[in-house]
């Protein structure tokens, strides 16, 4: 089966509707998604789109985050609506884990399936986002301990 075409697994299946509840239990409520066309990624923001109310239809696919590296991240966030305030990027390793390490700091060695790495900026248009200084907000993955 070609990769872009390869599903989500049935851990995956389980952990992306747990994490979206994460989110929401924290108060974090998504305005875009923005995902890879590829099969498991659109499957993984169709649960987070689903548990937060929202239908497949408002999911924008961008062909160019199939397998991105950071200068299409960086395109693709630079290209977003302003009336969005928050946006979930939905993408692949190993380019998601290397734009996640660019933002901020705050370093991780892999992005697993189905997690979220939160950051915020003070930029008012999204152009500015990544020249504004973006604060990391937290990192959160689903084998994560919890209390």
């Amino acid at each position: 089966m070609p990769d872009i075409s390869r599903p989500l697994n049935d851990r995956g299946k389980k952990d992306a509707p747990a994490m979206a509840r994460r989110l929401i239990s924290a108060g974090i409520l998504i305005d875009r998604f923005v995902s890879s066309p590829a099969r498991r990624a659109k499957e993984t923001a169709e649960a987070f789109a689903h548990v937060s109310g929202r239908k497949s239809k408002d999911i924008e696919f961008v062909t160019d985050l199939y397998h991105a590296l950071p200068p299409v991240f960086k395109q693709v966030i630079g290209s977003l609506d302003d009336k969005d305030d928050t946006v979930a990027l939905f993408a692949h390793n190993p380019g998601i884990t290397t734009f996640a390490n660019m933002l901020t700091a705050v370093r991780v060695d892999n992005m697993p399936t189905c997690s979220v790495f939160a950051v915020q900026s003070p930029a008012e248009h999204w152009k500015e986002f990544l020249t504004a200084g973006p604060e990391f907000l937290f990192f959160h993955y689903p084998k994560e301990p919890t209390d």
